[in-house]
C-alpha cells in the first residue's frame, strides 16, 4: 500500500481553495463520507449501522454501481442521506483525459437524476482523489461542488490494524471535519469494526454526524 495521511495538511487545503476539505470549526459537527457504492449487504450494513446512532453521512456512489444496485441505492436515498458522484466507473483523474472525465460524471448524473429528479445537490468526489484542476475547473461550471476530505480512515488499507484505522479517525477528528470510509467489499472487513467503534466514540463527545447539504 502506498504511504497516505490520515490528516490533511493544511498547506494542501489552502493550494487547494476551489475543493472543499473540511466546513465551518464553529460548532461540533463532523461529516461522515463513504465511497464506492452502493454493495449489496454492506451498504445496507452501514445505513443501519447510522441508525442506531441517528447518525447522517454522504454517499459518493458510482453509476456503475447505482445501475447494478437500484434497490440498494434507493435504501440510501429513503434513509434520508445525501448522496454525491464519484464518476461511473472509478475514473482516476489524473490518468483520465478531461472530456472522458467528465462525460464518466455526467453519465452518473442521470442514473442518480431518475432516482432523485431534479434540482438535486450536484457533490463530487475524485476516486483515489487524484483530479486534475482542469477537470475541478470544467465542475465548477457544471454547478459541482468538489468534496475531498480532512481525514482518511484508511478502512482500505490491509496492511494496518482496525485498531490503527480507529485511531486515524478518532484521533484526527475535530469540528467541522468530513471523514472518508468506504461501503466496499475491499473495506469490509475494517469497516464492520471500526464503523461502531468511531459512531460511539464521537457520539459520546458531543459530534453531530450530519451530511453534507449545499
Amino acid at each position: 500500500m502506498k504511504p497516505y495521511l490520515a490528516k490533511t495538511p493544511h498547506v494542501v487545503s489552502t493550494l487547494f481553495r476551489n475543493q472543499v476539505w473540511s466546513f465551518a470549526k464553529k460548532e461540533k459537527n463532523i461529516y461522515l463520507t463513504f465511497d464506492d457504492g452502493p454493495t449489496p449487504k454492506i451498504t445496507e450494513w452501514v445505513l443501519e449501522t447510522l441508525k442506531q446512532y441517528n447518525a447522517q453521512a454522504t454517499f459518493f456512489c458510482l453509476g456503475k454501481n447505482i445501475g447494478q444496485n437500484p434497490a440498494v441505492f434507493k435504501k440510501i436515498i429513503d434513509h434520508g442521506h445525501a448522496i454525491g458522484n464519484h464518476t461511473y466507473d472509478h475514473l482516476n483523474g489524473w490518468k483520465s483525459k478531461k472530456k472522458d472525465y467528465i462525460n464518466s460524471v455526467l453519465k452518473t448524473e442521470k442514473i442518480i437524476s431518475e432516482f432523485i429528479g431534479h434540482p438535486f445537490q450536484k457533490l463530487f468526489r475524485p476516486p483515489y482523489g487524484r483530479i486534475r484542476i482542469s477537470q475541478t475547473n470544467e465542475l465548477s461550471k457544471l454547478n459541482y461542488k468538489v468534496i475531498m476530505w480532512s481525514v482518511l480512515s484508511g478502512d482500505f488499507d490491509h496492511e494496518i490494524t482496525n485498531d490503527q484505522c480507529l485511531k486515524n479517525v478518532i484521533n484526527n477528528s475535530n469540528n467541522g471535519d468530513i471523514i472518508v470510509f468506504h461501503d466496499s467489499v475491499k473495506a469490509f472487513d475494517k469497516l464492520k469494526v471500526v464503523l461502531p467503534k468511531t459512531l460511539k466514540v464521537l457520539n459520546e463527545k458531543g459530534y453531530n454526524l450530519k451530511k453534507i447539504e449545499n
